[in-house]
């Protein structure tokens, strides 16, 4: 299969060579994320912001942004939930292919390391239609970037903090005019042994590492036609706490790989994207360290998609995104045996901009899955700049999760007769600016049909169609920037309220902390940087009927950078300066005060 697909390809190439015109400059793989910008909320993190939260993606996500972060004791496994949905209604986007587990649907964070991408994008709202299942309550996009004419650029960063932590990635990136290059090699570990004395807590078997190889390249045939290619290894040993020594421990090995291989092209009114990607997950738990594997399994996608832009016009154009997906797996202890699935969608939009005051779109999208009806999806969105200081955006938008293989063969439990998870959800923003100062307010409405909820049936748990969610709330973020000689100044505060009800119960759903609060400040004078960082999560439930909750916590990290010599910077952190005890999920506590010191050279 995967021989036909190349000479499909190869054939396709010889076709389309003959193309000329528009210049491409950059080789951005994920070209609808820039487009979606238009009009979504987006988040960007930078390089720099990455390196301020090292330690992993929860800590990038939890200071960063206002989704709350599920991690079962730092390190462990993490998950995020976007304005009250759960993580199997998140989207993870590699350079533009959505990579949730077939498995579990999800993606886990503690997972995926932040030091192999130069850019982690955040998405909030519905984006089905572009980027498929899980799509609900937002995305998360983990980019990698391809450049030309840049010359040769080095960087090496090794920072070691508190309980015998380490993360440190080496990268080397080469451009001309018609070759890019770019590796990237990351490694992070720690005992992470931490104590709680006054919760009698200690972070047991708490240890994790974690490895990963990333290569990246581009070539330019001529102005009008590259060829890029991205892979990644990732290799990962992680164990999960227990609360007593007399617990048996466990641990879970992940090894993933994923492959991707594109062609761009611009000609005349046409620009084409075409992507073949390959994915592999293999996972192993083991109930007892010291014994073999008590379950595991292997999944694969390949994955056919090709994005057509037509310009109608100056200001409007068709964008036309087909996708063919081949899904396969094989488990082991869990009942799973080699289920596959074929799956594929067709996605048309229109967008348009008759003024530089007013904006628009319209999407459509029909995926057909092998083995059950999926339902026919929508979008609509709109901006409009009223003048200098205001402007506004409005979303609507219906998304949809397809059901795992867990959810359909998990055995005892699996149910065959699930339907997808479909949301129907409006939003509408308002930004103001008036001199350095930015405000957005964002208020959102989202409906939830046939969510999947596992269930204890007799002596086993079994996933069925039963709840309608109502999710709404409110958004706010205020942002300052000023420079002033060799002076700048950034500074970011937002907050979020968060309704997420069980119609069934009227309850408030579990692990939906009515109010968050972030802040992010950075100040640079010539060599000297310094930043701060803080949350504030407020009540959550942890219970089904709101009996029991985790109480409120304040966290506030803050740093250092000096870059008095050339080619080096040194970091001094401090995290959770209050020393506060808190958990994010219950009975797992999170680290009191902690330290870590870093260095980067730029070569």
């Amino acid at each position: 299969m995967t021989k036909r697909i190349f000479t499909l390809f190869f054939i396709y190439i010889v076709h389309q060579l003959s193309a000329q015109e528009s210049l491409i400059d950059t080789v951005f793989i994920d070209n609808q994320f820039r487009k979606v910008s238009k009009t979504a909320k987006i988040s960007n993190l930078n390089s720099d912001k990455i390196l301020e939260n090292s330690t992993s993606l929860s800590d990038l996500l939890r200071f960063q942004s206002n989704i709350y972060i599920k991690e079962n004791g730092r390190g462990s496994t993490s998950s995020p939930s976007f304005r009250g949905t759960t993580a199997q209604q998140t989207a993870f986007v590699w350079n533009g292919i959505n990579i949730n587990s077939i498995f579990l649907g999800q993606g886990d964070i503690n997972n995926l390391n932040p030091l192999s991408y130069e850019n982690v994008g955040i998405k909030y709202g519905g984006g089905s239609v572009i980027y498929g299942s899980g799509a609900i309550g937002g995305s998360i996009h983990l980019n990698n970037i391809l450049d030309f004419n840049r010359g040769f650029k080095g960087t090496l960063f090794s920072e070691y903090g508190s309980f015998g932590t380490s993360n440190s990635v080496a990268q080397a990136k080469f451009s001309n005019d018609n070759f890019s290059f770019s590796l990237n090699i990351n490694h992070s570990r720690s005992e992470n042994d931490y104590e709680i004395p006054q919760r009698k807590f200690i972070n047991r078997n708490g240890e994790y590492e974690n490895t990963s190889f990333n290569l990246g390249l581009a070539y330019k045939i001529n102005p009008n036609n590259e060829f890029y290619w991205q892979s990644q290894h990732y290799d990962s040993d992680q164990h999960y706490p227990i609360f007593s020594e007399n617990q048996t421990k466990t641990k879970y090995f992940v090894q993933t790989f994923r492959s991707l291989a594109g062609w761009k092209l611009h000609s005349g009114k046409f620009k084409n994207n075409f992507k073949l990607a390959y994915l592999e997950d293999n996972f192993q738990y083991f109930g007892d360290i010291n014994k073999s594997k008590t379950s595991g399994g292997t999944g694969k996608q390949y994955i056919i998609k090709n994005d057509l832009d037509f310009l109608v016009s100056k200001n409007s154009s068709f964008n036309l995104i087909t996708e063919y997906q081949y899904n396969e797996a094989e488990g082991f202890g869990s009942g799973i045996k080699t289920p596959k699935r074929n799956l594929g969608s067709f996605s048309l939009l229109y967008r348009n901009s008759q003024s530089e005051k007013f904006y628009w779109e319209l999407g459509a999208k029909q995926e057909i899955v092998e083995g059950y009806k999926s339902p026919f999806l929508f979008s609509a969105s709109a901006k409009y700049i009223a003048n200098h200081w205001y402007q506004t955006t409005i979303n609507f938008s219906r998304n949809f999760r397809a059901p795992t293989f867990n959810d359909l063969y998990w055995l005892p439990g699996g149910n065959p007769n699930l339907k997808p998870e479909t949301s129907t959800q409006a939003e509408m923003a308002h930004r103001f600016s008036y001199r350095n100062f930015t405000l957005s307010i964002t208020p959102y409405y989202m409906h939830i049909i046939d969510n999947i909820v596992w269930m204890q049936a007799t002596s086993y748990w079994s996933p069925e169609n039963i709840n309608k969610v109502d999710g709404y709330g409110l958004e706010t973020d205020l942002s300052f920037e000023k420079q002033f000689g060799k002076h700048q100044i950034k500074g970011r505060l937002s907050y979020s309220y968060t309704k997420s009800v069980n119609l069934e119960t009227n309850k408030q759903l579990m692990y939906v902390p009515f109010h968050r609060i972030n802040f992010n400040a950075n100040y640079q004078y010539s060599w000297l940087g310094i930043f701060a960082q803080a949350f504030y999560n407020g009540k959550t439930y942890t219970d089904t009927d709101e009996k029991n909750f985790l109480e409120d916590y304040f966290v506030v990290n803050a740093g250092v950078n000096l870059n008095y010599l050339k080619h080096y910077q040194i970091g001094f952190r401090v995290n959770n300066i209050t020393n506060k005890a808190y958990q994010s999920v219950e009975n797992y506590f999170m680290p009191k005060r902690n330290y870590a010191i870093n260095i980067k050279f730029n070569l």
